[in-house]
């Protein structure tokens, strides 16, 4: 069987080294670059806290790609992902990105290189599976309540706010069959009650201590339902993570969210 060629950006990062790690532990790939503006130079490996993979960490994309990777793992900062991902197409990698912060116009550019390259790229808000599957719960469930608000709750270095989880969560409730939530608009001119998104009022709390947690809270006659999804580890992102490494190569086009390939 062979190998799938991963090249890993923001390798000394948090989320990085754990790609790393997890890659490294797989019997059917195996990381052949890593990219990160810091520890240039030192192995991917040991950076990640595993024994060495003799692969030294780079600065430059471009150079890292002459390692003719299969897939690009990007879990990097919203000032630089969208200039990695279009290189890496560009040059016919497909990419897998869990990096927070691209808009609308950002996806529509990836999506638009990805179809005139043939080259496929996943961008997932979460790779738990956990958070993926509150996420059709709460689908399911707007079918049947009126009202929503949603809480999510991440660490502090955390910078895009809402949480591209919480949006799309938001939308997905909207655009499900049946709901009671779709085209609605629930601003209502008080800041306290969080972003709208629609019909939902999204609330954004950032603070040490947290990792990444959300609350749906549905309310209706009498009753509410809260479906919850607490990530108290990186390590609740590698399943979903390692299974997009093996499935991105047969997709086609940009898919955006975790729940399409389950």
């Amino acid at each position: 069987m062979a190998l799938i060629r991963v090249l890993v950006l923001g390798a000394a990062g948090r989320m990085g080294r754990e790609v790393v790690r997890a890659v490294s532990a797989q019997d059917d790939m195996a990381v052949v670059a890593a990219v990160d503006r810091r520890r240039i130079g030192e192995d991917a490996g040991v950076v990640a806290g595993v024994e060495p993979i003799s692969v030294p960490i780079q600065v430059s994309l471009p150079e890292a790609l002459a390692a003719k990777a299969d897939v690009m793992v990007d879990f990097t900062l919203p000032d630089s992902v969208l200039k990695n991902v279009c290189t890496a197409l560009e040059a016919g990698v497909p990419c897998v990105v869990g990096a927070t912060g691209l808009t609308e116009a950002g996806l529509g550019k990836i999506a638009a290189l990805c179809q005139r390259r043939g080259v496929p790229a996943l961008v997932a808000p979460n790779f738990a599976i956990g958070a993926v599957l509150m996420m059709q719960f709460a689908a399911q469930a707007a079918r049947y309540f009126d009202s929503a608000e949603i809480v999510e709750m991440h660490h502090e270095g955390k910078l895009d706010s809402p949480s591209g989880t919480a949006l799309l969560t938001a939308r997905m409730m909207a655009e499900a069959p049946g709901s009671k939530l779709a085209g609605r608009d629930s601003s209502d001119g008080r800041p306290s009650r969080g972003q709208a998104e629609g019909a939902i009022h999204v609330h954004s709390i950032r603070l040490p201590g947290l990792l990444a947690h959300q609350e749906v809270i549905l309310g209706g006659l009498g009753q509410t339902l809260t479906i919850r999804h607490d990530s108290t580890s990186r390590e609740s992102y590698l399943p979903g993570v390692l299974m997009a490494i093996r499935r991105v190569r047969s997709l086609r086009g940009l898919v955006v969210g975790l729940e399409k390939i389950l």
